[in-house]
């Protein structure tokens, strides 16, 4: 019994050692439209823990299945025109790139930065399940935006590019 307590006191301790006492943050994130942010749909909190950037969700009120997530490179999910047309959350611009790779290489890969791991919302519309980016640190975030896509992420530039994630749903700006 005393070697199943150590065993369960020194699970606990690791599991605090997780975290390394960087402050988190909270995203909220709004449904975008080519006319603008709508309706609150959530939060998302991000934490630096030993192993990279943890993304926890909370959020509703989306589509079932895989999401596209991505930090993208400005604080602003409003809309802009694009061959004469408004698109819903251009104002966020292009992945998040500081070294300029111009790939889309996944989370694990060496292209842009901003590629995070795909979100899973349940048939409910919920999306609750956490996601690590090993090569983010928090303070990069600071003055981007999240981006939640229509559709999933393949994570290359073929067969569409930037992971075929589609249109831009949900964003979040992170705050300086």
């Amino acid at each position: 019994m005393k070697k199943k307590l150590v065993g369960f006191s020194f699970f606990l301790a690791a599991m605090a050692a997780v975290s390394v006492g960087a402050a988190e943050m909270v995203v909220d994130m709004q449904h975008v439209t080519h006319e603008g942010t709508e309706t609150k749909i959530g939060a998302i909190k991000v934490e630096q823990t030993a192993y990279g950037t943890l993304f926890t969700p909370n959020l509703s009120g989306l589509t079932p299945g895989l999401h596209g997530f991505h930090v993208h490179a400005a604080g602003n999910c409003g809309p802009m025109e694009k061959d004469g047309q408004m698109v819903a959350g251009l104002a966020a611009g292009g992945h998040f790139d500081p070294e300029k790779t111009n790939a889309h290489k996944g989370p694990y890969g060496d292209g842009h930065l901003g590629d995070l791991p795909a979100l899973f919302v349940d048939a409910s519309g919920m999306a609750v399940l956490p996601v690590l980016a090993p090569r983010l640190k928090p303070e990069d975030l600071s003055g981007h935006s999240l981006m939640i896509h229509e559709g999933g992420d393949n994570y290359a530039d073929a067969p569409k590019a930037l992971g075929g994630g589609g249109a831009r749903v949900a964003c979040g700006v992170v705050g300086k």
